[in-house]
């Protein structure tokens, strides 16, 4: 589920990130939280994910706010397109699909981006297959490495029915696949397309 959402992202199975190089410390692991929590009356799900990577601040940049590439490397997400921008804003039309269990679904999201350059990326859903979606993605530059570290926050609740003793679990794992994917393609040696 979670894993689609963007880029939802940018999305990423936590997965240690890159391999330390003879003159770079080791970079952190991939760190996820996910709580369910309830907000007036409603049980939304709350997602923390922390990682590294070695690419510098503006390959990152470059690479996440490629709105349109997206569905390349997010697991699960079928398409990505970019409605409009005004300035620092940005509306996406994206589809993918949700698994649970045995079950499949297919999501259709529109969201709005509002970028902070070389900063941040918030996305709030303007409208689709959740009852609630808002994220927030900060990029911490590392100066000891040369790399990024990369913080994802978000809540979010489905407007479908999410089995409530499964549903953190099967939430962190879409999360750590997502962000694994994300902090993969960051990672890659080749430039941002």
């Amino acid at each position: 589920m979670t894993r689609f959402f963007l880029f939802l992202l940018f999305s990423v199975s936590w997965a240690p990130l890159g391999q330390a190089q003879t003159a770079r410390p080791e970079l952190p692991k991939l760190e996820v939280s996910v709580n369910r929590i309830e907000i007036d009356g409603q049980k939304m799900y709350e997602v923390d994910a922390t990682g590294t990577v070695a690419a510098p601040l503006p390959k990152v940049w470059k690479t996440l706010t490629n709105y349109e590439r997206m569905a390349d490397f997010v697991p699960d997400m079928e398409s990505s397109k970019v409605l409009s921008r005004n300035g620092n804003e940005v509306v996406i039309e994206q589809f993918g699909v949700a698994r649970f269990l045995f079950m499949t679904r297919a999501i259709h999201l529109i969201v709005r981006a509002t970028e902070q350059p070389m900063s941040s990326i918030d996305i709030a859903l303007v409208s689709g297959d959740m009852k609630h979606y808002e994220s927030h993605w900060e990029l911490i530059p590392v100066p000891e490495t040369g790399g990024t570290r990369v913080v994802y926050s978000g809540r979010l609740m489905p407007n479908f029915y999410v089995p409530g003793i499964l549903g953190a679990k099967m939430v962190r794992g879409d999360i750590e696949r997502m962000m694994g994917a994300v902090l993969a393609r960051l990672d890659r040696r080749e430039e941002a397309k």
